[in-house]
């Protein structure tokens, strides 16, 4: 018979680390395997639609549950086309920090202090012959 200590134990080692994303802090937008992972949820959200406002509204609640938000996508016109959307972290931020002179104020997207002048999702669309709406969407 085994001891409790023992069985916890066992316990304990077997279930570390079985979360998909290993618990990765998906906020760390520098790190290249978090933007990686961002771009694979994002392309797997993108696909054929019959109305591309239902793609962009899964996407802009996925983001929203790690924080990246962005602002109203233009009208889709045309056969085809691609819009640039500046991404937000948590609203971006706006405040002082250690180097801010005292009459400034710091006020940025929450993103471009870790990633050289910030992230943007990239939203492509392509209209089909029957009348549905392919779309493509990345970060870059």
């Amino acid at each position: 018979m085994k001891q409790f200590k023992s069985f916890i134990n066992e316990t304990h080692t077997s279930h570390q680390n079985q979360a998909v994303d290993q618990n990765t802090n998906m906020s760390a937008l520098s790190d290249p395997s978090v933007q990686k992972k961002l771009n694979a949820w994002v392309g797997s959200i993108a696909g054929n639609y019959i109305l591309p406002e239902e793609a962009i509204s899964k996407l802009r609640s996925s983001l929203s549950k790690i924080g990246l938000s962005f602002d109203a996508v233009p009208v889709m016109e045309g056969e085809s086309g691609t819009h640039e959307l500046p991404l937000s972290l948590f609203g971006g931020r706006f405040g002082k920090s250690v180097t801010t002179p005292y009459d400034e104020f710091e006020e940025d997207d929450g993103i471009s202090h870790e990633v050289e002048g910030g992230l943007k999702l990239v939203i492509g669309y392509e209209m089909q012959e029957d009348n549905s709406c392919r779309l493509t969407a990345s970060i870059k």
